[in-house]
């Protein structure tokens, strides 16, 4: 089924991107929703926005290194470009352009070659066919989540998907979680969420939630991660069973 996406705040269904609810009846509780962050969890785009930075950014006169992107992974891209605005200010053009102009970069390049994350599917899958009802909370624009859900195919696993962007302020604000899950009908402590960035881990935890985090290559022994219930090298090791635990 194609999703009906619509631009605007997740605060009302004809303002949200929203799918049936699918999902079959199962007997996981007091979990009753899995809720997913999008880039580096779902699609393998984390390389994707690097680049899309880096060549915006250049433009700018400002040259960010790898490591340089690292610093701001998992915050919307306005939070991104505010960063580097204060530290690097210039002229023109507006922030707000310059944030634009990333965002569509991503949703070309995502287009053309991204990928769903190791695991991923197999992920879904195995939460969709234990009754979880299934969400993504993530940073990215509409447009983006679109994109996503169409070049990985995703759309028969999503119920509710909402961006940041919507939100008065983006991850580690526990706002973009809060939503998503009122918008499930599933109180937060009732959902695990999915996150691979420790601003991420942060919103959901504080939002009430249960967390697995998936932190990307190199990133396991970071301590910001050790709020999460749980780590994973990637969903790849996700067992359902760590959800029966809870």
């Amino acid at each position: 089924m194609k999703p009906d996406v619509s631009h605007g705040s997740c605060s009302t269904p004809s303002e949200r991107f929203i799918l049936p609810m699918n999902a079959p009846s199962g007997t996981l509780r007091p979990m009753r929703a899995a809720i997913f962050d999008m880039d580096g969890v779902l699609i393998d785009s984390e390389p994707l926005w690097k680049q899309a930075e880096q060549e915006v950014f250049a433009e700018l006169g400002l040259r960010l290194t790898d490591e340089d992107c690292e610093q701001t992974l998992g915050l919307r891209t306005d939070m991104v470009v505010a960063h580097w605005h204060e530290r690097y200010p210039w002229a023109s053009p507006s922030r707000q352009f310059v944030a634009d102009t990333i965002d569509a970069r991503v949703v070309q390049l995502v287009a053309r070659h991204g990928r769903a994350m190791p695991g991923a599917l197999q992920a879904l899958d195995s939460v969709h066919r234990a009754g979880l009802v299934i969400a993504m909370a993530t940073s990215s624009p509409v447009s983006l989540i679109e994109t996503v859900v169409d070049r990985i195919e995703i759309a028969r696993f999503i119920t509710v998907a909402c961006s940041a962007m919507d939100e008065d302020h983006g991850k580690p604000d526990p706002a973009v979680y809060l939503t998503t899950a009122a918008r499930l009908e599933v109180p937060p402590e009732h959902c695990v969420a999915f996150e691979d960035t420790v601003v991420g881990v942060q919103s959901a935890k504080a939002a009430g939630m249960r967390v697995i985090a998936v932190p990307a290559e190199g990133h396991i022994h970071d301590p910001g991660f050790d709020i999460a219930d749980r780590k994973l090298l990637s969903l790849e090791e996700f067992d359902i069973g760590l959800l029966e635990e809870w």
